[in-house]
């Protein structure tokens, strides 16, 4: 080989190679991403669009009065993702003594409230390095006992337009497959087949399938899962929602097509742009009677400087 041509291929070579290094998305200079459009000491990001307007005009959905659960029985048998677990210990605890005889009983429930089963996440949740949401320093508001900024005690009752997305429909299966990537395209395609148009303040719900597995294939729902790709929660976000949900574990595909990158839609999501994520929906009610636009009420609970909230949403038409 001649010399020349040895040298454009090893330039070649070390092109290719630097160009396999670059991740295919880096989360944004604080410069650019703070202060938050809702304020520089904003702490309730994307549950600032919890007005009496966004209740009222969910209220005019509701045409028969019908309640949907979204919300997944809390169980040990539940898919956990890493070491999380939920234990409950029962407890009889005494028999009152006067002549009614009244018996009492409690139990005593070892988890982490605010990431397991159907959860809600906070912006205390995820991080750029020591950054959170709207810049706070997580080395700087951290307790043993809370995280003193940005917890999921902010929320509050949320109410407003929720909007099912079927990606799944659209595609023509039950299931998408294990790590598919939904792009803009499906966005689009499910929304135009359902003639669903998406409003600021909406609670945008995209349903995969992946629920399906929900304590039957545990070990498959928690190793991969269908899921927003970056540019498709990127597309959504642009569209001011109040929250975006799936009924997989992180909403967003995992793992992610670019392997240098661990769940990105989430800094995306939490940190980038201060919107909420709700996981572990159950939607096989809304998908299986192709409920497109209904009546979304949820409330985390109030855990005082917590990262999130283990919930029980509905759904009203």
């Amino acid at each position: 080989m001649k010399p020349i041509a040895l040298s454009a291929l090893l330039t070649f070579a070390t092109v290719a190679a630097a160009a396999a290094q670059t991740p295919t998305w880096s989360p944004p200079p604080e410069s650019t991403r703070c202060p938050s459009k809702w304020g520089a000491t904003d702490e309730r990001g994307s549950a600032n669009h919890m007005k009496p307007q966004s209740v009222l005009n969910a209220a005019k959905l509701i045409k028969t009065g019908e309640v949907l659960e979204l919300g997944h029985v809390l169980s040990p048998s539940m898919p956990f993702f890493g070491t999380r677990r939920f234990d409950v210990h029962t407890k009889r605890t005494f028999m009152n003594q006067p002549s009614n005889r009244r018996g009492s009983n409690e139990e005593i429930v070892i988890t982490e409230l605010g990431q397991v089963g159907t959860q809600f996440d906070g912006f205390a949740h995820q991080t750029h390095e020591n950054s959170w949401y709207n810049c706070f320093k997580v080395d700087e508001n951290t307790s043993r006992s809370a995280f003193n900024k940005l917890g999921i005690h902010n929320v509050g009752a949320l109410m407003t337009r929720g909007v099912l997305i079927d990606v799944a429909a659209f595609k023509g299966v039950e299931t998408l497959p294990d790590t598919y990537e939904i792009t803009v395209e499906d966005l689009e395609g499910a929304l135009k087949k359902q003639n669903t148009t998406l409003q600021p303040g909406d609670a945008i719900i995209i349903h995969t399938g992946w629920g399906k597995l929900w304590g039957k294939e545990n070990a498959r729902y928690v190793k991969s899962c269908p899921g927003l790709g970056i540019k498709a929660a990127e597309w959504l976000i642009a569209r001011d929602p109040m929250l975006l949900g799936a009924d997989n574990w992180p909403v967003e595909v995992s793992p992610n097509p670019d392997p240098q990158l661990s769940l990105p839609v989430h800094q995306v999501a939490l940190v980038v742009n201060g919107v909420h994520l709700l996981e572990n929906l159950k939607l096989d009610d809304l998908a299986g009677k192709q409920i497109y636009e209904f009546a979304f009420i949820m409330q985390p609970l109030k855990i005082q400087g917590g990262s999130g909230s283990t919930v029980a949403p509905i759904a009203v038409r």
